[in-house]
């Protein structure tokens, strides 16, 4: 019976890390690029982000190959400022845009980047371990038509729902 429990435990958050089958993560990763503020502008609905606006993601090195995580947003429904604390780590290789990230002690879940601009670091195209986990962000609170255009087409591709994308106040 432990056996049983134990590869049960194991699957379910195994399922934690993996992503949607048509998502891939970009290769040519650069961890130290990706670090600073981002900004979000746009995500698909979660009970964690919801009711939030100006919301950011900071990440920095911390020791041991993790990094840290600080999300931030304003809940206009209580005047106040919301902060979640977390970390993340590479999952395989340095090169890869694929970590799995912790904001609740020990359990992790995926955080895979399937999309950006390789030559700035200026967007990134998000996805969590399935396809009900997708934002878009950038490193200003606004992006042009043109990369907006290109994730609702990469994110559509890959069998999220863009027609329920929240477009998030900044």
């Amino acid at each position: 019976m432990r056996n049983i429990l134990f590869s049960f435990v194991s699957f379910i958050l195994a399922g934690c890390h993996g992503y949607p089958a048509a998502v891939t993560p970009v290769s040519g990763f650069e961890l130290e690029r990706y670090l600073g503020k981002w900004y979000e502008i746009a995500r698909l609905d979660h009970s964690f982000e919801r009711g939030l606006e100006r919301v950011t993601a900071e990440y920095s090195l911390g020791g041991n190959g993790k990094v840290k995580v600080v999300n931030r947003g304003f809940a206009m429904s209580t005047n106040e400022w919301k902060e979640a604390i977390g970390k993340a780590y590479l999952v395989r290789e340095a090169d890869e845009g694929y970590l799995k990230v912790s904001f609740f002690g020990p359990f992790y879940s995926s955080y895979v980047i399937f999309g950006m601009d390789h030559e700035k670091y200026q967007y990134a195209f998000i996805s969590g371990p399935s396809e009900s986990y997708l934002w878009l962000l950038s490193r200003t609170p606004s992006v042009d038509k043109g990369v907006l255009d290109l994730f609702i087409k990469s994110a559509e591709r890959a069998g999220f729902d863009t027609d329920k994308l929240i477009y998030v106040p900044q």
